[in-house]
């Protein structure tokens, strides 16, 4: 007589249901989502936290809303707009190397195809991203028959004599353009990496920092605004049930330092973007290649105040810039002391 199933592992009562939500849920086999995924829905439950005990123990805010619907409609707005936004960060790409090495390598093949691709629009060659470099080629999209290689497209970005070995990805062996980096989170080498966000769960790089920041004004606006409805409850009502004053209190308590922390957060990201850096050049800026001989308090890479805030606003997502590092004479420069003349002519703008 044969036994069988003895040596079979016990499964347990959940085993069944799990298997079932990680079918119908796919992303949730990978730990690294599934910590994501995590951490945003205690990001909304704080959010609904905040928003839910406002309006179940103010009742003034309620009679408010029904004499003023205004008010209470644009602080919902701001609510679910703060929402909208952080989702939307999470799931943007930062600009990846490979996707604009790739971009660059389909168009080769399609102009090699294609006779009259060349009179066409770039953006209509291939309908998503186009691939824009600056320096001797400034102001040119990568298009025409004469399009050039990635390797090619990106040894001209750097200085004359650099060997092909000190911009290629240990990792992705890709090679990559100036202001790039390896996140070892994502497992992908960057556009102007700035920092990979753990609340987040995704990069922060060129083409999702400018949604960054917004998502950072929104939510100091949102923390800024909750704890004013938080404050005026507590001086209307502070001779209201106990339970009540220390529940309010121990929440705006953690509120004010997230709104602090919010604070510098967003004025430390404007910093970067009035001065075209990134959080990782200005943290490991003496332990990057092509910043170590330039002073401290030189920018490369900005073009003025003005112009600045204009490509970072206005900068089109559909678009990989890629910069060119400076030229000795550029950097000579730029580090050269403001005059009276600089200020009258606006040389920072």
């Amino acid at each position: 007589m044969t036994i069988v199933g003895i040596c079979r592992p016990m499964r347990s009562p959940w085993d069944q249901p799990m298997d079932r939500c990680l079918r119908f849920f796919p992303c949730l086999i990978d730990p690294a989502r599934r910590s994501a995924m995590c951490v945003k829905l205690v990001l909304v439950t704080v959010h609904l936290v905040y928003i839910g005990v406002l309006f179940l123990i103010d009742g003034d805010l309620i009679e408010k809303t029904k004499k003023e619907p205004v008010y209470t409609a644009c602080y919902l707005l701001l609510f679910f707009v703060t929402l909208i936004q952080y989702f939307v960060t999470s799931i943007s790409s930062p600009g990846y190397v490979l996707d604009a090495m790739m971009t660059v390598t389909e168009r080769n093949v399609l102009y090699r195809k294609t006779s009259e691709a060349s009179s066409l629009p770039a953006s209509s060659k291939n309908g998503i991203f186009v691939v824009a470099v600056e320096g001797s080629q400034a102001g040119k999209n990568i298009s025409g028959n004469n399009t050039p290689t990635w390797s090619k497209l990106v040894a001209d970005l750097y200085p004359m004599g650099t060997t092909i070995r000190t911009w290629t990805c240990s990792y992705c062996n890709v090679e990559q353009p100036p202001r790039s980096k390896h996140c070892h989170d994502c497992d992908k080498c960057v556009l102007q990496f700035d920092h990979h966000c753990v609340w987040l769960g995704n990069c922060i790089g060129q083409g999702n920092h400018c949604r960054f920041w917004w998502y950072l004004f929104e939510e100091t606006a949102l923390c800024l605004w909750t704890g004013i409805l938080y404050i005026s409850y507590l001086k209307d009502h502070i001779k209201s049930a106990w339970w009540r004053d220390a529940i309010v209190i121990v929440l705006l308590i953690t509120l004010s330092i997230s709104l602090i922390f919010l604070l510098l957060l967003l004025l430390f990201h404007s910093y970067l973007i009035l001065t075209n850096q990134t959080t990782y050049e200005l943290v490991r800026r003496r332990r990057i290649p092509y910043l170590r001989g330039i002073p401290e308090r030189v920018h490369p890479f900005s073009k003025g105040v003005s112009r600045n805030v204009y490509n970072f606003c206005c900068g089109s997502s559909s678009v990989y810039n890629m910069e060119r590092l400076p030229t000795p004479q550029e950097t000579e420069e730029k580090s050269r002391p403001y005059t009276c003349l600089d200020v009258v002519t606006c040389r920072c703008c």
